[in-house]
């Protein structure tokens, strides 16, 4: 595998920003597997006692770039559940409806299938240190992995903007966490003066490439028929990146011979907001989400709070549960379908992106 630049196509680092500004981004090498031959390894992996393949994201290891061995650090991460929902279909408007809940991962966010990737290249690199900035989710899964490869991790977070619960395990997994007085933004901006820390935000090619198997267990979880949409929270937009990325591997491999559409729900601007995860004004990653709304026919919409909380309400009484920024998936749904963007016999993927308890408060609002 070798890494370009996503904008310009020029060779770049897979740790740092091109030039021209653009982001470094993996080509997927050359996988010596047909598409039967791939998906019975898959199923021979899952049944496996062998420890690296009770990971979801190791399991699709050429798939990967090429790591050592030795190097790799994982907590299990990427054994994603799919939930069928009649309820939130009923919610939403549309014929079916599933969520696949990322926040069922080691630390409660999807972060961890592409921490797991990133710290393993820090590892193999000799880094001794990792570093990000975070509005929770991202330090909580680095300082977790950093923690099991006997790393330094440095976290910087915009004070008074995380909760309690994300601190919490910032702090518990050993994090050094640095206050920031700002947005996320700000917090980003200061990561500059870290030197001798490897940068392990979405900038980081690694990290889409651990995320990108959420797309690949989406698609195995529902023996490999494609939806008509994914709806994706959006917050730094790293996320949508590696889906996109994942599902053109897909189609590329043979595994899929369609692309679904995909909805990206965002907080709305200028407001605030309890759904803080994705509470971002300056995406890194926002070209790289534009080319894929242009490849996926997406959708971009911008949901206020009282949607995103009334959303959440309505899955946790299904007994799921997630956090606020996850629920921004299935009220955009429902917003879209009630414009006409999403048709009323849609077979929709709703992802949720973290756990219900990584934010206390926010349910206590809800119930509110």
């Amino acid at each position: 595998m070798h890494v370009a630049c996503s904008e310009c196509a020029a060779p770049a680092s897979p740790f740092s920003l091109c030039r021209c500004g653009g982001l470094p981004e993996f080509a997927l090498g050359d996988v010596r597997l047909d598409p039967l031959g791939l998906r019975r390894t898959l199923r021979e992996r899952r049944a496996s006692y062998e420890p690296l393949f009770a990971s979801g994201v190791w399991r699709l290891r050429e798939l990967l770039p090429p790591i050592p061995g030795q190097a790799i650090v994982s907590l299990a991460e990427g054994n994603i559940p799919l939930y069928d929902s009649a309820a939130g279909a009923r919610y939403a408007g549309v014929d079916r409806l599933a969520y696949l809940h990322l926040g069922m991962s080691p630390t409660g966010s999807f972060k961890d299938l592409g921490m797991t990737v990133a710290v393993s290249a820090a590892v193999a690199s000799g880094a001794r240190a990792v570093v990000c900035a975070s509005t929770g989710n991202t330090a909580s899964s680095m300082a977790a992995y950093a923690a099991r490869a006997g790393l330094d991790a440095f976290a910087l977070v915009p004070r008074g903007r995380v909760s309690d619960a994300k601190l919490g395990q910032m702090r518990e997994y050993g994090a050094r966490v640095v206050e920031v007085d700002g947005s996320f933004d700000d917090a980003f901006a200061e990561l500059a003066r870290m030197d001798g820390a490897m940068i392990v935000n979405s900038i980081n090619a690694y990290r889409i490439e651990g995320q990108k198997c959420a797309a690949y267990a989406m698609l195995e979880a529902r023996g490999w028929r494609v939806p008509d949409w994914i709806a994706l929270p959006g917050g730094n937009l790293g996320n949508i990146s590696a889906f996109a990325k994942g599902l053109r591997e897909a189609r590329q491999l043979g595994l899929i011979d369609t692309l679904p559409r995909i909805a990206l729900i965002r907080a709305a601007r200028g407001v605030d907001t309890s759904a803080s995860a994705i509470a971002i004004g300056d995406p890194k990653s926002l070209r790289r989400s534009q080319r894929a709304l242009r490849d996926f026919d997406g959708i971009e919409h911008f949901l206020d709070d009282d949607a995103i909380l009334a959303a959440k309400a309505a899955i946790g009484r299904e007994g799921i549960g997630c956090e606020p920024a996850s629920a921004a998936s299935l009220g955009g749904i429902r917003a879209l379908r009630a414009c006409g963007a999403i048709e009323p016999d849609a077979d929709v993927v709703a992802v949720l992106t973290g756990h219900v308890l990584k934010d206390v408060r926010a349910h206590a609002h809800a119930l509110a």
